[in-house]
Formats: structure tokens, sequence, C-alpha cells
């Protein structure tokens, strides 16, 4: 495999996970209050929506890539 077909198949990895996660949800801890040995801390969640279209995109990228690939082992 050269270049062009490994860059298309990880574009493709990608752009599919994308695809079937769109919402990655991120926690994070953090200290609110600390008195001596006495910690206070809450969690906090944070979501981030993947774009359909950069999915999408990476994905057709990739098999562009991997197409280029193939044509020009030949």
């Amino acid at each position: 495999m050269n270049k062009y077909m490994v860059a298309g198949v990880l574009l493709v990895l990608l752009g599919g996970i994308g695809l079937a996660i769109p919402v990655v949800t991120l926690q994070q801890t953090t200290d609110v209050a600390s008195i001596g040995d006495l910690k206070l801390q809450a969690q906090e969640e944070t979501s981030h929506p993947i774009p359909f279209w950069a999915s999408g995109g990476a994905l057709f990228l990739g098999l562009l890539l991997i197409g280029g690939g193939l044509y020009r082992g030949r």
C-alpha cells in the first residue's frame, strides 16, 4: 500500500467513526474548594458535536485517496 491509500484508510475510519458517534461527551473534575485535607470537587460534562459535513467530507476524501492510490498503483 502506498501513502495515498494509508491516508485514505485513516480518513475513511475517522469519517465512519464520526458518523457513528455524532456527539462526544467529556467529563472534567475540578476542585471547588479545599480546607486543609478536605476537598470539595465538582464534575462537569461537556458535549462536543461532530458536524455531519466534516464526517462525510473525511469519508468522501478518504475514498478518493484510496481510489487514487489504486489507480496510481497500476
